[in-house]
């Protein structure tokens, strides 16, 4: 299994653990990584500044309809294939959450279903994200080339090349 950087998020220490690892508990949120071809679609969330789609999974929803739900209300990405690949350890002090992590193409944008929530979308290269991406660090970095990979990767196996 792929070892990844640990990572900070104000106090808060974040681990990865790539798929088919499944978090012990149910997680509280949901987080995708859209791409649009060979670019990344952020979202501009006020207090965090750009970043991926993400948010709370709500009572009776499942990680991946959040995650989806998240990627309309943010970004005003419909999305196509969404894929588990694996979660979030998010620990500050004694307390411990997870958070589940998506892969997904972009199949259309529309407009932004909650306003109030995101001030706008863009899209991105993978060169390009250090110098916009919210709190920038080497485990972000891993995990956007990881997603990336596994959808270069889905695509091959599509096509049989």
């Amino acid at each position: 299994m792929k070892r990844f950087p640990t990572g900070r998020y104000g106090r808060q220490r974040l681990e990865f653990f790539p798929a088919p690892y499944h978090a012990p508990l149910r997680a509280f949120a949901a987080l995708v990584f859209p791409w649009h071809h060979d670019e990344i679609l952020l979202c501009d969330i006020e207090d965090r500044g750009w970043c991926i789609p993400s948010g709370r999974v709500e009572p009776f929803e499942e990680p991946c309809e959040a995650a989806s739900r998240e990627a309309v209300e943010e970004a005003g990405a419909i999305l196509h294939e969404l894929q588990y690949i694996g979660c979030y350890r998010i620990s500050e002090r004694s307390e411990v959450r997870w958070a589940d992590v998506f892969v997904a193409s972009v199949q259309e944008l529309v407009e932004i279903s909650r306003p109030d929530e995101s001030r706008g979308r863009k899209l991105v290269t993978i060169e390009e994200l250090p110098q916009v991406y919210h709190m920038w660090n080497p485990l972000l970095e891993e995990v956007f080339h990881y997603s990336k990979e596994i959808l270069d990767r889905r695509a091959r196996y599509a096509t049989g090349s």
